[in-house]
Parts: C-alpha cells; structure tokens; sequence
C-alpha cells in the first residue's frame, strides 16, 4: 500500500514509476483528497492512518501544485490532485465493493498503532527474503514509535540481561502484535525463538534518532536562519546532560522551536565547549554560520561553562550574538547566573515553596488567608498580593520583590501547617512545612531577598518591557542606558546603599525573631581566628557588591550593541510605525542584517517606501501590533528586504513565542516532571518530543537496512 497510487486503476506504479506523495495530516484536505479521487472506502479512516499509509502519485497533480516545476519532487501546501482518467473514476465502483480491511487503529497506552493492514500468512510466504524482512522491521519500528509517542520505557533499568529483556515493555508489545496477527513478527519468533534483541533494539532507536534529526536538520536548512537556546543541566542515568533547543521561522513565516537532542556536560573550558560544538555542528548536522542567536539557562554552580561556551560561539561565529531567553525573566535570569550561597539559598528556597503550595488548593487557602491576617489593617493590599500568589509568582519579573512583602505572613503560614493543630494536614505535608520554616529563619536568607529586592527594582521596568509587546520591546532599547546609569550610580556608593539594605533586613528579621548572624559554615572556617566577623561587613563583601557587578556585567553581555540594533529593527513593525509618527525606521539597525537580506543595494528606497506604507495608511485599514501579523501580510512579499529583516528578527530567543509555537519547549517540561529519574532516557526523551516530525516509515528501514546490511 505504502508504494502504489491510491486512485483507482492508476497504473503508475507498474509501468511509470515515479514521486508518490502522502494524504495530508490536516482532516479537511484529507477529505478533499478522498473525494477527489473517489475512494468512498477510505472515508471513515483517520486522517493519521491515511497519512501513513497511502499516498497518490504525481501524475495526478497539475505542475502548479509543485513548488518546483522542473523537479516537481514537493507539493505546496495546499495542492489537491485533480487530473484523473475515465478509466479510474468508473474503476470506483468496483472499489466500494472490495473494500480492504484494515486493522481498526487503536490509540492510547495499551494498544499499538497501525501503520498498515496486517499480512496473512500466504501473504508473507509470497514475499522475497528481503520484502519480508523489510515487514518485520517496519512492525518493530511501529513499535517503537508508540513507545516514544506514549513515553513507555522499552525496558527497565538495569534490563540488559536477556531474562529481565523478554519480560520488557518492549517484548510485551511484540507478543501482543503477534497475538493479533502480525505474521512478519509470527514468523521471525518461530524461526529464532524471539522476535528482536536488545541489541536490535538499541540499533533501531540509534537510527530513529538519526533520522528524526536528519528531518529537523533539513527543517532548518529550508527556513534559513535559526538561533540555538539551551535548557538548565539534566541528570540522566547519573550523567549531567545540556538540552539543545532551535528556533526558527517555517515556510508559513511562523516562529518555531524544535528540540534537538542532548548533549553531555562533562567536562570544562575550551574542551567542554568544542565538544558541544563538535556535537551540533559534526553529529546533528547544523550550520553554525547561520546561526544569528543564542540563549542559555544556567545555575550559577555552572555558570562559567556556560560563559565559556557562549563566548566560544561568539568567537567563531560572531553573528551569533548571546541574547536573553523568553521563557525565563531578566530578574530570574540574572539571579541564576550568580553563584552566590546567599542568592542561590533564596532560588533554592523560591522553589521549594513553589512545589509545597501547588500541591494543594487547600495549602494555597491557607496561605491567602495568613495574608488577610497579616494584612489586615489593608484589605487593598491583602487582596492584591492574594491574587499574585494565586499565580505562578515565584517565576515574575517582581518576585523577590513580592517574597520580601509576604515573608512574615508565609511565615505564620507555614508554622501554622507545621503545628496542624487541627490535625488537617498528613505527616509529609507537616514536614515540608518545617523544612520551609526553618529556611526561611535564617538571617542569610533574609539579608539576601533584600539585597536582590532592592536591586532588581532598578531593572524589573526593563525586562518587563524588554519581554513585553512589541511596542514596549522597541521603547526598551533606548531606556537601557538610564537602567546601567541607576546601578552604577548604586556601584559607586554601595557603601550608603548596603547600611540601608541591612537596616532593612535586620529590622525583618527583629519583626521575625530571627537573630542577626553570619552563616554557621562562615563562623566554623573562621573560629580559630581572633576577632568577631560583623554581620554587616561580610554581607557588603560577599552579597551586596558581588550581586550589583554582576548585574551590571551581565546586563551589558545580555544586551550588546548588535543585540540592541536587532531589537530596534522591530521599528519596522507597522504598530510602531504608527506610534513613532514621524520618524521613520533607523537604516542603522537594519544594517546589521546587510549580508542576509535579497538586495542591500535597495535597502534605503524599499525602508522609505515600507515607512511611507505605514505611516501614511488607508483610513480604516488594520495596524498589524506584532511580528507574527506583520508576516502573515500579503503585502510584506513585494518588500523582500522587509520580509528578510522581520524572519531574522523572528529567531531572537528575547521574543516571545505565539500561542501553541512552543510545543517543543512544554513537551520537554512535561518528560522531565512526569518521568521518574529511573525511567528517565536521551533516546526515549527525544522520540517522545519530536512525535510530530513526520517519520517516514519506509525510509526508516531503508535507513536501518544501509547501516546495518549485516542483519540483512
């Protein structure tokens, strides 16, 4: 079925062998297609099951249904066969009364998809030794992929004795094929005692993998340019692994992040780092010249490696300017980056409290109203910060700033909980209490909220702005200088500006009964010298002054001059245009992109004419406010200079993606919190997260059989 025409009476697959292209995945020219050519058989099949198991040949398909006339090797996306002989519309007829019977595709954990009908056994007998091993391969592919779709661990930890492998998920799925029929699998248990190896099976998801990113490999390639974003660290099976990220924009002008796999983290410096470049450029494919930016989520225990990587990247690829990443805030993100104890105490304990109170509504009950109890006296205030912890506010770009306003009331929370008078709460729900009770009486703890409080006032403006509408982004870029002029200003007078910082905290810490103190592992390492540590000092030497030159350094890494021009570019964005009046777009910004655009040539007369465009628009006409709208206008395409800078400005992590564009991003997230670590696989990880890829099952095997013609 995979390698004949649908229509019926087609002959092209006997006498003129040529392109055969798949039902489409989306169910109304799915339906087109069915009624084009009149198979009233398929109807009542899934557009899935259609996709992957029948295909219509180019002969039906007029030349401008190709995105290449001469090659005509691609459909458009919305082509739609249309030339049909008399001789296949009658043939019809004959088709509705031999319908074929296809196994009724089963979806979920427990029963496995379809990709084909079943072969009898006289069918499997017909084949050559070849065809039928190729039948064998493709049930055991089908196999996998529902493991990678469903996120079922092929084997269990430790399953690499042959006993502990034939009572696997993966073994488990194969004698249930067989019970239902799949001969090609019947035949192979019944002539070597078992269906597939654990050998096998590594081999075959080794060369999944390779095809899958070999797709995504040329995903990129026919969109262009792209930007390489990295996650926080992963452990997996006891090693620390990077997961990869790549955005860039499809053919539909549509910003889009796919996940590349993970790369190890062993290791330091220049090596760690020419590993991971190794990784990306040699074994996965990527042109890094192409790259135009970069993104990292880091802890600060790891943030020089991750420094030392950007930068390495820069160096090479100097277009690749390090950018900040969407999906966490300039607040978050600069804290991170610190490798502070006092800073990464405050991450650690944001956390904590983050997953004590989601676990349940009656926890968050409990926390709204020692708010109203606190807050008493100011029913505006209570109500405004009950509705902030109703969210996720430990990721805000004012999180500190709303620890810092309900400490003493989370507080009276959690020792409420802990005493559980009323006995409401289960012993582990008491012990979380505790442990978050005891963190938070801890004057370090305190000291360094505050610190970060206050700090980050100065720059919680221009992330929220920065990361906000277009509009907002575009007005960001020229506040920067007055944001790097406040904390040098608190630079150079940290001395004023700690003792009201300390003021402050001990004045909390009174209100709490916290006593004023260094850390313990400070007092211990230093008991054998003479002379009492005071508080004050060692929080200006090691809190205060640290945390601002870091902000300050890394604002300025975050925010280079190419990153700025390339933000500025969003000028062209007809929302802005609008806003700006009478200034047209700066040409300086758009300059950067000189050597990517169509024709630089006419850069000046094609920027003039889009500003004129815009700025002098139809009454009535609609303003497109974002990047996403810009793109999807018609007219964009006779401003191809236009166009090029909008795509480029598209795959800066600093945006934020549309709605329903980072699919890649939250499928991630789920694998890592819905996986328990002992279950936790690169391979699985990666299958599960790029289900959608469109696999190709026929150039699967092929794939397999090319590198391992010994099996054969």
């Amino acid at each position: 079925m995979h390698n004949c025409c649908a229509v019926p009476n087609c002959s092209s697959s006997k006498f003129d062998p040529g392109p055969l292209f798949r039902f489409p995945h989306d169910p109304e020219r799915s339906k087109t297609w069915i009624e084009k050519c009149q198979r009233q058989d398929l109807q009542d099949k899934p557009p899935d099951q259609l996709f992957r198991c029948y295909r219509i040949c180019g002969k039906h398909f007029e030349a401008t249904s190709f995105q290449n006339d001469v090659e005509r090797s691609v459909l458009k996306e919305d082509a739609i066969p249309t030339i049909f002989d008399a001789q296949s519309q009658t043939q019809n007829e004959k088709v509705k009364r031999c319908k074929e019977t296809d196994e009724t595709e089963v979806k979920g954990r427990k029963k496995i998809k379809k990709s084909q009908p079943e072969m009898s056994k006289e069918d499997i007998q017909s084949l050559s030794e070849e065809d039928e091993y190729k039948e064998y391969l493709k049930s055991l592919f089908e196999v996998i992929i529902l493991l990678g779709e469903q996120n079922i661990p092929p084997t269990k930890p430790g399953d690499d004795k042959q006993d502990g492998f034939k009572s696997s998920n993966f073994q488990a799925l194969l004698e249930y094929r067989m019970t239902c029929g799949d001969q090609a699998l019947k035949k192979r248990y019944d002539e070597n005692k078992e269906c597939c190896s654990l050998t096998c099976l590594n081999q075959m998801i080794e060369v999944f993998e390779k095809h899958i990113h070999s797709k995504l490999t040329e995903e990129v390639k026919q969109n262009g340019f792209f930007s390489l974003l990295t996650e926080n660290l992963v452990k997996i099976s006891g090693e620390w692994c990077l997961p990869v990220f790549i955005r860039f924009m499809d053919q539909s002008d549509c910003q889009k992040e796919r996940f590349l796999g993970f790369v190890s983290f062993e290791g330091d410096g220049d090596d760690l780092a020419e590993k991971i470049l190794s990784e990306i450029t040699d074994k996965w494919g990527l042109d890094m010249e192409k790259c135009r930016g970069q993104a990292h989520s880091c802890s600060g225990t790891h943030f020089s490696k991750f420094k030392t990587f950007s930068t390495k990247v820069v160096e090479r690829y100097p277009m690749a300017m390090l950018t900040l990443k969407s999906t966490c805030t300039l607040n978050a993100s600069l804290a991170n980056g610190m490798a502070l104890s006092g800073v990464q105490l405050v991450l650690s304990i944001l956390k904590k409290i983050d997953s004590f109170f989601s676990q349940s509504s009656l926890l968050q009950l409990e926390l709204e109203h020692a708010i109203s109890i606190f807050f008493a006296d100011r029913e505006g205030k209570a109500k405004e910060l009950r509705e902030i912890c109703q969210t996720s506010w430990t990721g805000r770009n004012d999180t500190f700033e709303v620890a810092a306003e309900i400490l003493e009331a989370l507080l009276l929370c959690v020792d409420s909980v802990h005493d559980n008078e009323d006995m409401r709460w289960s012993d582990e729900v008491t012990h979380g209490a505790l442990e978050i009770s005891r963190a938070l009486a801890n004057f370090e703890f305190i000291m360094a909220l505050v610190v970060l409080k206050n700090i980050m006032t100065l720059t919680q403006a221009f992330g929220k702005n920065v990361q906000g509408t277009v509009i907002d982004t575009h007005f960001a870029t020229t506040s920067l200088k007055a944001v790097l002029h406040s904390l040098q200003e608190v630079s150079d007078n940290i001395d004023v500006y700690h003792e009201f910082w300390t003021d402050e905290a001990v004045n909390l810490a009174t209100a709490m009964e916290i006593p004023v103190k260094v850390p313990r592992s400070v007092l211990r390492k230093h008991q054998s010298q003479s002379g009492i540590i005071r508080p004050e000092i060692y929080y200006k030497d090691h809190l205060s002054v640290p945390v601002v030159n870091h902000i300050i350094k890394e604002i300025n890494n975050l925010f280079s001059e190419n990153h700025l021009r390339a933000l500025r570019c969003l000028s062209l964005v007809p929302a802005v245009i609008e806003h700006q009046k009478s200034a047209e777009p700066e040409e300086e910004s758009v300059q950067l992109f000189k050597t990517d655009i169509p024709n630089a040539a006419s850069l000046s007369a094609e920027l003039h004419c889009w500003w004129v465009k815009w700025s002098k628009k139809v009454k009535g006409e609609i303003t497109p406010s974002s990047l996403h709208q810009t793109l999807q206008l018609a007219d964009v395409k006779f401003f191809p200079n236009m166009l090029a800078v909008l795509r480029l400005v598209g795959v800066l992590p600093t945006l934020a993606l549309e709605n329903g564009c980072n699919v890649a991003y939250k499928r991630f997230q789920m694998y890592m919190e819905n996986t328990p670590d002992r279950f936790k696989s690169k391979s699985l990880a990666f299958l599960n997260i790029n289900y959608d890829i469109g696999y190709d099952l026929d150039a699967l095997v092929e794939d397999y059989i090319k590198t391992y013609p010994d099996r054969l």
